[in-house]
């Protein structure tokens, strides 16, 4: 990867790996920390990472970055995850109620439900991100929608 293709993943995706790793992490210091460390990484490795396979390899450093952190986190038992505040408005609590399901699930299920859902990722492309297969990408999502889904319809207050 040259300098230039360099240049060009960070206007491209920085935004996109930062607004995925604040929707994990909910805490835009940490999301920016490990963004910034997965392009440093890229960086160093750059002329080992070709440009074509840059998205790949950042969303999936990004992922390792988190999954990293949160076993470290786990260790401490420190970390306690600040919920959104609730408004009167019932799109703002059913969006508070999504984000507080997603919590709940696993974070490789998570990861897969942001990146179908939120990003629009095409299964193969998250599959190469996640490092697993296809078929085990779609088992993870329609595990993952089914509990979000049962978290949702057992927490919903009208």
């Amino acid at each position: 990867m040259t300098i230039k293709e360099y240049n060009a993943c960070v206007d491209g995706f920085s935004d996109r790996v930062y607004a995925y790793a604040l929707k994990l992490l909910r805490d835009s210091a940490l999301a920016e920390d490990i963004v910034q460390d997965v392009f440093e990484r890229l960086w160093l490795k750059r002329e080992n990472v070709e440009f074509e396979k840059a998205k790949s390899y950042l969303f999936r450093s990004t992922y390792n970055g988190m999954i990293d952190w949160s076993r470290k986190e786990k260790l401490r038992k420190d970390y306690n995850p600040v919920l959104a505040s609730v408004e009167q408005d019932h799109s703002e609590e059913l969006k508070t109620l999504i984000d507080q399901g997603l919590q709940q699930l696993p974070l490789i299920q998570q990861q897969l439900i942001l990146l179908r859902d939120y990003e629009d990722y095409a299964y193969s492309e998250i599959a190469e991100i996640a490092g697993i297969s296809e078929s085990q990408v779609k088992v993870y999502l329609h595990r993952g929608r089914a509990e979000l889904k049962s978290y949702i319809t057992e927490h919903w207050v009208k």
